[in-house]
């Protein structure tokens, strides 16, 4: 397989490795300094002091993302290793709820982060590892073990250093290429006000947004780059599906492409529009034999994302449930008033049609310990879109002005997987400059989304909290942190559409 410069514009980003190695370390998982060292000072008045403040500081624990690092686990092992997989993000999901229950404990004891949490969740976790290389090996696939193990180990992260992993390279990690002919935008600004609470880390339910989150998007130097030129061999068209904004409110907290086959594998809500029967046991079969929300009836491909919610103290459906308020997501899930989607063509080239069943996730709901180096959110509002997107903040609207999400997907395939170990290295990102294809990777529509919420805007307070925080729902430990947001499609479609979408923009048409 090629190489898949997913994001080629910053040091953060990482390499794919050869499909010869069965497991590659580095660039996700970023590990944090531990922050009880003052246990093994003295046991004077000081010390206690200090540990008790360090402790109530804790805010969330980062753990190695395993899933990212398997880039080639054979076909026959993939289900067995996406289970053991979704059993990795339960173990953290659980130990984050643990630190976040004893805190009181957490400041009588400098060591019990490390003793009750951290120490357990390792053992627990190189169990589960160690069934994954079993899994790889029993059907014939070679991995490092030693490599793999190192993975086991987790560190917490300080309330104070909660911005994502990767700032010290100016956080350009995630808001600079979304992928060929899409607007781009710089590295956001920093909110003014930057306080946390010292016994949580914000939000409703304890676990952000914090008032370092947003950003008056008036006050964000403008920073949306320009379009690679159009070569003489360019696709400029585009086709937009109307497939609606989930007026049915059709959600769940599965993820069928990363977790297949488990119940609650995403640990979040997801809107899906398109096709209406998704969820953690579909299979290619069922998504082709369900109804489609899209008025082109040819299209059932399933659209999905985390949904947005309102922490105005709202007691939704989920309140008491698994993906919902038992996991930190909380307050009043808002619906777009807006969705669009569309595909558009390749400043470079002619695009090839997306194969059947082809399946991608743009961004990543694990930035706050992965880092920034697959992060694809795009924050704005109305009116700015082409001056200001954010990253790493939330925008605050101007009255008027409506909060808006993008997201560009990768647009180039390696002309053969539909899928991939980690679910990224079958598609990359064009080339920001140029908008090329790299590596023998093939140019496809890019499918764009853009959603729009009319929220009433957050006002930052003096305390460091945010009255009317509006967040994305996410894994609880990410803190629900602006970068990442991420969005996932599975293509599905009937009746040729796949290639009456791509010969639609090939001819430079605007199609519905």
């Amino acid at each position: 397989m090629g190489r898949n410069d997913r994001k080629r514009r910053t040091p953060l980003a990482t390499k794919a490795i050869a499909a010869s190695a069965a497991l590659a370390l580095g660039g996700g998982g970023l590990l944090w300094a531990q922050m009880n060292a003052s246990a093994h000072e003295s046991n004077s008045g000081q010390n206690e002091t200090k540990a008790a403040a360090a402790s109530a500081q804790v805010a969330t624990i980062a753990c190695p993302d395993v899933g990212q690092q398997l880039t080639n686990v054979p076909q026959k092992a993939r289900q067995g290793v996406a289970v053991e997989l979704a059993n990795l993000d339960k173990q953290i999901t659980e130990a984050y709820a643990r630190l976040a229950s004893t805190r009181q404990a957490q400041a009588n004891d400098a060591s019990f982060v490390q003793n009750a949490i951290v120490g357990p969740l390792k053992e627990k976790r190189a169990a589960t590892i160690d069934r994954i290389r079993i899994d790889i090996q029993r059907v014939g696939g070679s991995v490092n073990a030693t490599a793999l193990k190192q993975l086991a180990a987790c560190t917490t992260q300080n309330a104070t250093n909660t911005t994502t992993a990767g700032q010290g390279n100016g956080g350009k990690g995630g808001g600079k290429n979304n992928g060929g002919g899409k607007n781009t935008a710089a590295p956001s600004a920093s909110a003014s006000a930057s306080a946390a609470p010292p016994a949580n880390n914000g939000g409703q339910a304890g676990n952000g947004p914090t008032a370092a989150d947003f950003v008056d998007i008036t006050k964000v130097a403008n920073n949306v780059l320009a379009k690679p030129q159009n070569s003489g061999q360019a696709s400029t068209g585009s086709f937009t599906t109307k497939c609606g904004v989930n007026a049915n409110k059709n959600h769940n907290t599965d993820n069928v492409i990363v977790a297949p086959g488990v119940t609650n594998g995403a640990h979040h809500e997801h809107d899906y529009v398109g096709n209406q029967k998704v969820n953690a046991f579909s299979t290619n079969d069922s998504l082709l034999a369900a109804p489609s929300s899209c008025q082109n009836q040819s299209d059932l491909s399933s659209y999905y994302w985390p949904v947005v919610r309102v922490q105005d103290g709202t007691k939704e459906f989920d309140q008491n449930a698994l993906g919902g308020g038992q996991e930190g997501n909380v307050g009043k899930i808002l619906t777009a008033q807006s969705a669009q989607i569309k595909y558009v063509g390749s400043p470079a080239s002619k695009v090839v049609a997306m194969p059947q069943f082809l399946r991608i996730i743009t961004g990543d709901a694990k930035t706050l310990t992965n880092g920034l180096a697959n992060a694809n959110a795009h924050w704005s509002c109305t009116g700015f879109e082409n001056k200001v997107q954010l990253t790493e903040q939330y925008p605050i609207c101007p009255q008027g002005s409506n909060v808006v999400r993008t997201f560009a997907f990768q647009s180039c395939w390696d002309g053969v997987n539909i899928d991939s170990a980690n679910h990224r290295t079958h598609v990359a990102f064009a080339d920001p400059a140029s908008g090329v294809c790299g590596n023998g990777f093939k140019a496809i529509p890019q499918l764009t989304m853009r959603l729009v919420y009319k929220i009433t805007p957050p006002t930052l307070q003096a305390d460091g909290t945010v009255k009317n925080a509006y967040a994305v729902d996410g894994f609880p430990e990410q803190l629900h942190k602006p970068s990442t947001d991420h969005d996932d499609f599975i293509s599905v479609t009937k009746n040729n559409l796949a290639a009456k979408i791509a010969n639609c923009v090939n001819a430079g048409k605007q199609c519905q």
